[in-house]
């Protein structure tokens, strides 16, 4: 073999070996990318499968619609159509005979404009006067004085109608006195007289409402006062709700005829269930509720009605009752209980059989080794659980020799474990 033979069979062989080389190395860069579109895939099927056990709370809550029930005792005269003026406004606090509303009385308007005018020429007539004002004219000048200006920055009914009435009675006061000491005195009493007969005929006319009961004053009746009524929670049905003509979360108007007195230091609310949960419930449970305005509050099953496959609830609150005045049918959320602890979703829950037993266990995973962990569940609902670690008497109760418990780990908060540890383990 000459030496250009010897050179080209050099060149062949290390020609292959170079691309033996090349070759591995394509190999291992297909599988690096194969590995990697696996590794891909697995993340879009399953985004996170790994979950931090954390401190939590747990509910089993139902959403659901009620009626308000409270004790009314409507109030209303025989001169509802003249309309009413409120004395006490909405929400007010009342003592049993404490005057509420006025109907208006007939004809309210001519008189009250014939007062006016009247008041006008009383004025004039005094203004004309020439003589020296009395000490006490001076005085009830003065409180005319205060009192318009305590009509202007008053913004409560009750008040203004109190000033209105001593303004009133101080100028008639004041148009006596100066009519006295007047030589037109015969004109200006003439005038006062005549506005006297007008206030008096005002004032027999109208009809003062007082509160039968002491109570909060209300003025949003809605004509269900005697068919929602803590009295008759025994004639509650399917259809006696149902029949309530009000929307969901609409505010009761205020009457223009009559007002009520309510108790507002507890209230009801009926609903219609046909939840496990409804269906176990037994009166005198208690369990909070989550009104629309977010607040939660205590509440107590006071009455249950099996009614077909349904359930009439009625829950007793003694908070946020004066928040609720305003409606007649709201939507709630019932929150049957809540549990605290170590949080976890179901699905990171594995089952193994350990005689006739059926034990949870999870999968931790730490420094790329995994533990099976046994765990007791002490509460779950639709989606998440809250566990504990078991003792080493309660596994051996479960079955589970000395030596399997020995040196056994347990869950701790911010361990990382596996979803769907059957399928990992």
């Amino acid at each position: 073999m000459d030496k250009k033979q010897k050179k080209n069979k050099k060149f062949n062989i290390k020609f292959l070996l170079e691309n033996k080389k090349l070759f591995f190395v394509y190999i291992l860069i297909i599988f690096a990318v194969i590995y990697c579109l696996y590794k891909v895939f697995i993340l879009i099927q399953n985004p996170t499968d790994t979950f931090t056990v954390e401190q939590g709370k747990i509910y089993q809550e139902e959403a659901t619609t009620g009626y308000i029930i409270r004790e009314e005792t409507v109030v209303k005269g025989s001169n509802y159509k003249n309309g009413m003026s409120q004395i006490k406004t909405e929400g007010e606090r009342v003592a049993k005979n404490e005057a509420i509303f006025r109907y208006y009385s007939n004809n309210e308007e001519s008189l009250i404009e014939k007062i006016a005018e009247l008041d006008e020429k009383i004025d004039e007539a005094m203004n004309s006067q020439t003589e020296l004002l009395s000490s006490d004219i001076k005085s009830l000048e003065k409180q005319i004085d205060e009192q318009i200006l305590s009509l202007r920055q008053a913004n409560n009914i009750q008040t203004i109608n109190e000033i209105k009435k001593e303004l009133s009675d101080n100028i008639t006061k004041k148009a006596k006195i100066a009519g006295e000491l007047s030589p037109s005195g015969s004109y200006l009493k003439k005038l006062i007289d005549e506005r006297s007969e007008y206030e008096n005929s005002l004032n027999e006319g109208a009809e003062y409402l007082t509160a039968p009961i002491s109570g909060v004053v209300s003025y949003k009746v809605d004509g269900y006062e005697e068919i929602l009524t803590p009295n008759k929670f025994s004639n509650l049905t399917k259809n006696t709700l149902k029949s309530i003509g009000v929307k969901t979360g609409q505010i009761v108007a205020d009457s223009k005829e009559s007002g009520k007195i309510i108790n507002n230091f507890e209230c009801y609310i009926a609903c219609i269930l046909n939840s496990e949960q409804a269906k176990n419930a037994k009166s005198g449970d208690k369990v909070q509720l989550r009104l629309p305005n977010n607040a939660e509050v205590s509440a107590n099953i006071e009455y249950i009605s099996n009614e077909d496959d349904d359930i009439i609830l009625v829950f007793k609150l003694t908070e946020q009752v004066q928040e609720l005045v305003s409606y007649r049918k709201i939507s709630f959320d019932i929150i049957w209980w809540s549990h605290s602890g170590k949080k976890i979703p179901n699905s990171a829950i594995g089952v193994e059989q350990k005689g006739d037993n059926e034990i949870s266990y999870v999968i931790r995973t730490r420094a790329g080794y995994q533990d099976k962990i046994l765990i007791k569940i002490t509460k779950q609902n639709d989606k998440y659980s809250i566990v504990e670690n078991y003792t080493n008497a309660e596994l051996q109760e479960l079955g589970y020799s000395a030596e399997e418990i020995y040196g056994r780990t347990t869950l701790t908060l911010y361990d990382e474990i596996l979803k769907n540890p059957t399928l990992n383990n």
